[in-house]
């Protein structure tokens, strides 16, 4: 299993690495939701993981410009990680096109089951609500 974790913050990017790396995934990093969006282009992967507070183009936007794409691609399982704690954010998140939302600091069942879950109902066909 392949996945792009897009987050600024390196430490984020280690912490999840180690949790995947337990798992035998393999995971590529993007420091930016550009750079983020070139390697999707670029390389094929079975999930998205992208924080939602990045300079430059943020999290939400990202998810839109996925979404939009006019191939297989736009429909890549995404799961938003952040640290945002406002009360409507998993319901603006997945209205934007996110399958699931995990909160920071995100423990490593957490982790496993949205992405457990999301490649189920992706599978599917479906989207986790």
């Amino acid at each position: 299993m392949k996945i792009l974790f897009i987050e600024d913050d390196p430490m984020n990017r280690r912490v999840v690495k180690d949790m995947l790396d337990v798992a035998g995934a393999e995971m590529a990093e993007a420091e930016s939701a550009e750079l983020g969006l070139e390697k999707i282009e670029a390389e094929n992967f079975d999930v998205i993981l992208v924080d939602l507070r990045m300079p430059g183009m943020d999290g939400m936007t990202a998810i839109r410009t996925i979404r939009a794409r006019g191939d297989a691609k736009a429909e890549l399982p995404i799961i938003v990680v952040t640290a945002d704690t406002a009360l409507d954010l998993r319901e603006r998140c997945l209205a934007t096109g996110a399958d699931d939302v995990l909160f920071k600091p995100v423990a490593m069942d957490a982790l496993f089951d949205s992405i457990g879950r999301v490649l189920a109902v992706r599978g599917s066909g479906g989207i986790v609500s």
